[in-house]
């Protein structure tokens, strides 16, 4: 059955793959994003593959915005059934210079460490992965009031589990947003609007490529201890999130499926290092 689906992040690696997969199973998808551009590349990708796609500018952090977006939405497509929030991610003031404690962190001027991690951004941190959760689904979710088969995806991370170090505020985030997903599922129950999660384990993306691989393309240290408890041994790739997307959506197969969040990440949250 044809649905709209309305995906935020859109412009990025892995809700643009979620975007052409969805399209292709014949559903009008809004692709939101606060990178109009990036939206509008892969919005353009899915019509000329013949499917129906609209990007939208839009900050999920300014309610009005998400308002505005919404009426446009309701005009060209319809109301949304299916709601993605996929926008988030880190800041470089929230990642620290170390993995843990050195001597002298307390006091240090010219690298970041725990104590003198930004304020603002962590803020920026906490507010873009779980204030970006809560806004479109204030928007969005009355649309599914009354109706039937519609549900809200959320996602977090390996990060909500088991804590990365050096990026404590992201880390703390994808926790509070798979928390959220538990208690949105419950207050919706009633209404027949399931809310879920995934927590995909390690993939290379626009916003972690820095972090995994050095300048001249090799791998960082960081990566080399990601794989090692990976027991896998790789990173994931994005298509490989799309078969449990698509569970997840499908009232018909995951009906009595609520308030969880699956972890796709090739065994990492399984493996205890020995």
């Amino acid at each position: 059955m044809e649905k709209v689906v309305v995906i935020t992040g859109a412009g990025g690696v892995l809700c643009s793959g979620f975007a052409e997969f969805l399209a292709g199973k014949g559903h009008r998808v809004a692709l939101l994003d606060l990178n109009e551009a990036a939206a509008q590349k892969v919005a353009d990708k899915i019509a000329a593959a013949g499917g129906v796609a609209r990007a939208y500018g839009c900050n999920v952090l300014d309610k009005a915005n998400l308002e505005e977006v919404h009426r446009a939405i309701l005009k060209e497509l319809g109301k949304c059934d299916i709601l993605i929030n996929g926008a988030g991610g880190n800041n470089p003031k929230c990642t620290t210079a170390h993995e843990e404690y050195e001597p002298g962190d307390e006091s240090a001027k010219d690298l970041l460490t725990f104590f003198n991690i930004d304020e603002k951004g962590f803020d920026f941190v906490f507010d873009l992965n779980l204030k970006g959760v809560l806004l479109p689904s204030q928007v969005f979710m009355p649309d599914m009031l009354g109706r039937a088969g519609c549900s809200v995806l959320n996602i977090s991370s390996m990060n909500a589990y088991r804590p990365l170090t050096k990026i404590p505020a992201y880390s703390a985030a994808k926790a509070a947003v798979t928390n959220f997903t538990a208690w949105l599922a419950v207050h919706f129950a009633k209404e027949h609007i399931r809310v879920n999660a995934i927590a995909p384990g390690f993939f290379v993306t626009n916003q972690n490529r820095a972090l995994l691989f050095n300048e001249d393309g090799t791998p960082t240290a960081r990566t080399e201890k990601i794989l090692r408890a990976t027991p896998m041994g790789r990173f994931g790739e994005a298509e490989e999130l799309w078969g449990a997307v698509e569970w997840l959506l499908d009232e018909n197969r995951a009906g009595f499926v609520t308030g969880v969040t699956i972890p796709i990440d090739g065994g990492f949250s399984a493996y205890s290092g020995v």
